[in-house]
């Protein structure tokens, strides 16, 4: 039967809702059956294959020898021999004698192998014997199975391959199906666990399953897949995960089946039903979307399965949609269960990098237990498939993703090189990468990695310089948006996202040096005052305003005229003395027709335009808010008194309470956030 290798289970330890079997339709009770005859071909038969079976089931240690040496015996029951002969003076070659139909031998023999089966049904689940002796049964199918198809294909290469010969193992398989399928349905819920897991373990072992065997068998298992016993729900949907993954898209019984077993996974209340079905259910376009849903399932070891033993290997991770590849890391990196948050880390540093770096060609083979050596290109595609400008933002996923990286992959930490070349030319995921290695060695490890940061990260001067370049690209990038009326360019928002990271980086540096410092300093001064700087960078620039300055309190009072300097600045681009006019007032009077800055000495009044005016307000309001941002960043930036610090309170009076006064509501609004965080610092008095 074509379909994919079955995999390792866990038991089932829940009770569910399902109804019993109607009692008509159940056996009574299980009685092992009649003892039969003594072997007349062989009379040693019963005695050599029953003591195979009680040397199994002491140890699984010799299971090997054990499988080979009742092969042997099925081979003499068979009448299976091997004769050597030479041709010509050649060397000898091996000829076979295989017989066609089954043989008195034979069928002693497959009935001695079902009555020492049928031994194992009254064994209760907790003991260990029951689970060796399946495993042996399972090892001896399968050897045999492999061993028949080399002998039998040998023999009949000039027949339609369709039509599969009959073996001695696939007679013994219908043998032990015929008997076992019936006591599915028993009452006894020993009997249907073991007669279960006996028919889940001869489908896995075999590789093709006669069409009459394969209908009794999935009729058997669909009936107990909603049995009341989670274990032998257990076992029914890994017997069925290998029935559902048969190849002919046509056969509406197997669709059918595989509905089924989706549903069951979706609503099993049995933690181990959902998880074996994760691991069992064929990977096809048509499962992949449940499957990948059980990384929110409530089960801790089964989102852990999905991420360490599915995903690893589904194949390439770019197949899946970006959308899915951001959940999957969202989900498993925030996962409350520390295994689950470690198996992911683990599949996107070894799997993912993997994937974009090229060594996993085959995506077939699963993963290799082999790393490659670091490759930067392909963790820089990594970070591009997971659309870093998006999550990479404070809250962004991908913090946590490379946080992982980092700690996962130290042969990464040692080989990367941060040199001018890869400044001069950054990118949105190597500023990223950049900036998360120098999170991880400076903030998150409590500075266990200083001396690695120290040796790869360039000098606050040199940083200083490259912040300089960026910025400078943004702001002309910005201009050029502005003109083509582009406010979107993705260039820009690109660019922008380079610019935070080196702000976020010059926050984690040393500036004991002062000529770096003054540097950084002055940047930081200057950018302050273009009122085009966007909104983020301008709060990034404050917070690295304040670190270059310093931590004690005359670095504050520094910090804050420095800010309002660059304050004053973007507030003196406006062209009118009342910066906190009304726009309704200023262009619903007839009388308002000049503009206020106007001088009384002019000869002649400029005509009336209200789009200009329009214009000029609305420039108004915007500059206004842009004032009241950057003082909103220093307020929350500022831990000393307010009253002892002159600077503060002249900001208050002349920008802050002007604000809450204003007539237009995003500029009140604004005002009411920094008088807030006025608030904070100290009792503020009637002063509105």
């Amino acid at each position: 039967m074509p379909g994919r290798s079955a995999r390792s289970t866990s038991t089932a330890t829940r009770k569910t809702s399902a109804q019993p079997s109607r009692a008509g339709s159940v056996t009574p009770s299980f009685t092992i059956p009649e003892e039969p005859s003594l072997p007349e071909a062989i009379p040693t038969l019963r005695r050599d294959v029953c003591s195979l079976f009680a040397d199994a089931q002491r140890s699984t240690t010799g299971h090997r020898k054990l499988v080979v040496r009742l092969r042997k015996l099925q081979e003499a029951c068979c009448g299976i021999s091997q004769k050597s002969s030479k041709k010509d003076g050649s060397k000898s070659q091996a000829e076979w004698t295989l017989p066609m139909e089954e043989t008195l031998p034979e069928t002693e023999f497959n009935t001695e192998v079902g009555r020492c089966v049928l031994r194992i049904l009254p064994i209760k689940k907790s003991e260990p014997v029951g689970d060796r002796i399946l495993r042996f049964l399972g090892a001896f199918l399968a050897l045999a199975s492999e061993k028949d198809a080399e002998l039998y294909a040998a023999d009949d290469d000039d027949e339609d391959m369709q039509n599969s010969p009959e073996t001695p193992t696939s007679r013994l398989t219908t043998s032990l199906i015929n008997i076992i399928v019936p006591l599915l349905a028993t009452k006894d819920k020993t009997v249907r666990f073991r007669a279960t897991q006996i028919i889940a373990h001869i489908v896995n072992s075999l590789e093709t399953i006669d069409d009459d065997q394969y209908h009794a068998i999935r009729g058997g298992l669909v009936k107990r897949i909603r049995d009341k016993e989670p274990a032998v729900r257990v076992q029914a949907v890994m017997g069925l995960g290998r029935l559902a993954g048969n190849d002919d898209e046509d056969d509406d019984d197997s669709k059918a089946v595989l509905e089924r077993l989706i549903d069951i996974m979706q609503n099993d209340t049995s933690a181990d039903v959902r998880k074996t079905l994760l691991i069992n259910l064929p990977l096809v376009p048509g499962t992949l979307k449940y499957l990948l849903e059980r990384a929110r399932d409530l089960d801790a070891a089964t989102r852990r399965a999905l991420y360490s033993r599915l995903l690893p290997t589904l194949g390439d991770f770019r197949h899946l949609s970006l959308s899915m590849r951001e959940k999957l890391l969202r989900w498993g990196l925030r996962d409350r269960d520390e295994s689950v948050r470690k198996a992911t880390g683990k599949l996107f540093y070894d799997r993912w990098v993997e994937d974009c770096a090229g060594t996993n060609n085959d995506p077939e083979a699963g993963p290799t237990g082999q790393r490659s050596p670091p490759n930067f290109n392909g963790l820089l595609e990594l970070l591009e498939r997971i659309d870093v400008v998006n999550s990479g933002v404070e809250s962004g996923i991908a913090h946590e993703a490379m946080r992982s990286f980092w700690e996962g992959r130290p042969d990464y930490r040692e080989a990367v090189v941060f040199d001018e070349p890869f400044w001069e030319n950054l990118t949105a995921e190597s500023a990223f990468m950049i900036r998360s290695f120098s999170d991880f060695c400076r903030v998150e490890n409590e500075g266990k990695y200083d001396k690695l940061a120290d040796e790869k990260m360039p000098e606050v001067t040199a940083l200083a310089f490259y912040l300089h370049k960026y910025m400078t690209e943004l702001l002309q990038r910005k201009k050029i948006a502005k003109e083509t009326g582009d406010a979107n360019d993705d260039d820009s928002v690109e660019q922008e996202f380079i610019v935070e990271q080196l702000l976020h980086i010059s926050m984690t540096l040393d500036y004991s040096d002062e000529v770096g410092r003054r540097k950084m300093f002055s940047l930081l001064r200057e950018s302050l005052a273009v009122p085009e700087l966007p909104q983020e960078c301008t709060k990034l620039a404050v917070e690295t305003l304040r670190c270059v300055c310093g931590p004690n309190a005359a670095a504050e009072k520094e910090f804050c005229s420095v800010v309002l300097e660059a304050i004053a600045e973007v507030h003196d681009t406006i062209v009118t003395e009342d910066s906190f006019v009304s726009a309704r007032s200023e262009i619903s009077d007839a009388s308002s027709t000049r503009h206020r800055s106007e001088t009384p000495q002019s000869e002649e009044e400029k005509p009336f335009n209200k789009e200009e005016a329009k214009a000029k307000v609305l420039k108004e309001i915007m500059v206004n808010m842009k004032c009241l941002h950057i003082a909103q960043c220093m307020l929350q930036n500022v831990e000393g008194n307010l009253q002892a610090n002159m600077n503060l309170v002249t900001m208050l009076n002349n920008l802050v309470v002007p604000a809450v006064r204003s007539h237009e509501a995003p500029i009140r609004e604004r005002g009411l956030e920094c008088l807030g965080l006025c608030c904070l610092l100290d009792k503020v008095g009637t002063i509105l």
